[in-house]
């Protein structure tokens, strides 16, 4: 990353930081002169990317929490404001995946997505957002997903969480038009992180192509002090842009891929 990056010195806490795009997202900024405060679940891994990033900015901090648990996820943000004297960046990334047929999703599976994937990173947006006030400033970035703009085969708890983190994140840009906190929302395709191979989630239907985790945490970077409210990362916005043109034809269209994707699945599982 070049010198002189806009971020060098800035104090940015990063959630979801023990591997895939938080990782290489906390890695990146220390390496560009950001102090970091990385969170996750497991502290093993976290340390691995604290260490790294001390190398660079040797004040960055963690913290081992699950943000599943909303009054934790609160009080880890506000330790880390106090930690660092203040937060200029705050990066709602840690997500889980939950993949599962609405036949056969429960209230408690559906409910453990929803707390992590959007209570979680609301209530840390409203815990800073009255100190970033105070301060004179501060950036938002809220990590949703293609499946937040659009519905995906079997992610209907995922896609619940997704939609109303970039509902949300729309709105609190609306509120907080004229003042000095900007929010921006990342919107990334499919990235190859591990994900993809959760115990506690079915096997996604997708089996295409996924972006590098390091390539979706570079944009992020550059989406910190953009002018762009929501940056996808790759561009898929075509496809949202298609749904929105035609709900039906894109519903259509899902289907019939959905249906390929079914009997690839069956495939495979006969192999």
């Amino acid at each position: 990353m070049a010198a002189g990056s806009p971020v060098a010195g800035r104090r940015i806490l990063v959630t979801g930081a023990s591997s895939g795009i938080g990782a290489a997202l906390a890695r990146q900024l220390a390496e560009a002169g950001a102090t970091v405060g990385i969170v996750a679940r497991r502290e093993d891994r976290l340390a691995e990317v604290l260490a790294d990033c001390q190398a660079h900015t040797p004040a960055s901090r963690m913290w081992v929490a699950d943000l599943g648990d909303l009054e934790l996820a609160e009080r880890v943000a506000l330790e880390a404001w106090d930690a660092f004297d203040g937060l200029d960046v705050v990066v709602n990334n840690a997500a889980i995946p939950a993949v599962r047929v609405a036949t056969a999703l429960t209230p408690e599976y559906l409910e453990r997505a929803l707390r992590v994937d959007f209570l979680s990173p609301a209530r840390i947006c409203l815990a800073v957002l009255p100190r970033m006030l105070a301060a004179g400033g501060g950036v938002i970035v809220n990590v949703s997903s293609l499946g937040g703009r659009l519905g995906i085969l079997h992610e209907s708890a995922y896609c619940a969480a997704k939609f109303a983190l970039s509902g949300f994140s729309e709105c609190l840009a609306l509120d907080l038009w004229n003042t000095p906190v900007k929010v921006r929302l990342i919107t990334p395709g499919a990235v190859d992180t591990e994900v993809w191979d959760r115990p506690d989630s079915d096997p996604s239907a997708y089996d295409g192509e996924k972006a590098p985790a390091g390539e979706v945490a570079a944009g992020i970077v550059d989406a910190l002090y953009s002018d762009r409210f929501e940056h996808y990362l790759p561009d898929m916005s075509r496809v949202a842009q298609f749904k929105a043109g035609d709900i039906d034809a894109f519903l259509e269209h899902s289907q019939a891929l959905s249906r390929a994707a079914l009997e690839a699945i069956e495939a495979r599982g006969h192999q």
